[in-house]
């Protein structure tokens, strides 16, 4: 893995600034791309400074610290990467004169970028994520909107006490819940368990309701090798085997409904629980969490009674992001059973 560019050091004064202050950190995605034509299509090729010019009227915000990590594709990251930036975003929060972060990337990893640095973060000062579903040459580019909303939602003043949030299509979607839904639609994110915490209107944050208790982790590494298997009409256990022997750290089991699959699944996820492979059950299903209601053999309750360790409401791709690092924090499987449950009150 290549090096992360230098960030450069925050410029403080002694006086106080007039307005809130906001690191944006430029990680690459649509909103920086640029048609090539001998590749045939977008790459990246736009710097921090070459979008903050396409977006006018961010100064009518905040005081604007860009920094740039890059150009890097969403689906490129990889979970180191993750936790430089989630280092860097907690440098950035250190500093009290910074009132938040925004990180600019690709969107098709948000759901699981936002989910890691939700879990690693700390404090109660807003980190916003957001991108583009358009690259700036486009009809209908939307990063300026996207990052002018996203640097309104961190300048909040008083910032509402959120964690990590997705700012896209003026809405303002918790990390570990919010999904994209659609390949190329504007509206794509969204939050199917309990949707949006608020929207931003006229350039303000509008609150609906409070995001409630979160998972933590500390900073440390993820396992490198945990699966999903999707589960369907006679899916056996020849994949999860597979993975197994591949000498797999973990498997997510995506079941059908509630948590059921067929029966040479569920005795494929038993021999790698009993060699010592933990098995976390969540639903292919968009929404909903995983249950005990049905004791039928593969049924969400035989499951349990094997080892398995509930998702709670997080999606199969989530449960993996959580899974990979809990295991890298060396969490047994109790904790990882309590980090897997849904947050309580």
């Amino acid at each position: 893995m290549k090096p992360a560019p230098a960030t450069p050091p925050i410029a403080t004064d002694a006086r106080e600034s007039p307005m809130e202050r906001v690191v944006v950190l430029f990680t690459g995605g649509t909103i920086s791309m640029g048609f090539d034509p001998v590749a045939g299509g977008n790459i990246p090729s736009l710097d921090g400074a070459a979008i903050l010019a396409r977006t006018p009227g961010l100064g009518e915000i905040a005081e604007v610290v860009p920094w740039d990590r890059g150009l890097l594709p969403a689906s490129h990251f990889t979970f180191d990467e993750l936790f430089e930036i989630g280092s860097e975003i907690e440098r950035a929060l250190a500093d009290p004169t910074v009132s938040g972060v925004v990180v600019v990337q690709g969107t098709d990893t948000i759901e699981e970028t936002s989910f890691v640095w939700d879990l690693l973060h700390g404090g109660d000062k807003p980190v916003v994520v957001t991108g583009a579903m358009r690259a700036p040459h486009e009809p209908g580019f939307d990063g300026a909107d996207n990052l002018r909303d996203a640097v309104s939602v961190a300048a909040s003043d008083p910032p509402f006490p959120t964690g990590v949030v997705v700012v896209m299509a003026r809405t303002i979607e918790p990390a570990d819940d919010v999904q994209k839904t659609h390949t190329t639609d504007f509206s794509t994110f969204r939050s199917p368990n309990v949707g949006s915490l608020g929207h931003v209107v006229e350039g303000r944050a509008t609150w609906v309701r409070a995001r409630g208790p979160r998972r933590r982790l500390p900073l440390g590494r993820a396992a490198p090798r945990v699966h999903i298997v999707t589960a369907g009409i006679e899916t056996d256990g020849d994949l999860l085997s597979a993975a197994v022997a591949a000498r797999a750290d973990g498997i997510v089991v995506a079941a059908t409904g509630s948590g059921n699959t067929a029966v040479g699944l569920l005795a494929a996820a038993r021999r790698a629980m009993s060699g010592g492979v933990p098995v976390v059950l969540a639903s292919r299903c968009p929404s909903g969490s995983v249950g005990t209601g049905y004791a039928f053999p593969g049924g969400g309750a035989d499951w349990v009674r094997a080892g398995a360790i509930p998702a709670g409401h997080l999606c199969a791709i989530k449960a993996r992001v959580a899974l990979a690092m809990g295991i890298g924090a060396g969490l047994d499987h109790d904790r990882l059973a309590t980090l897997m449950a849904d947050p309580l009150p």
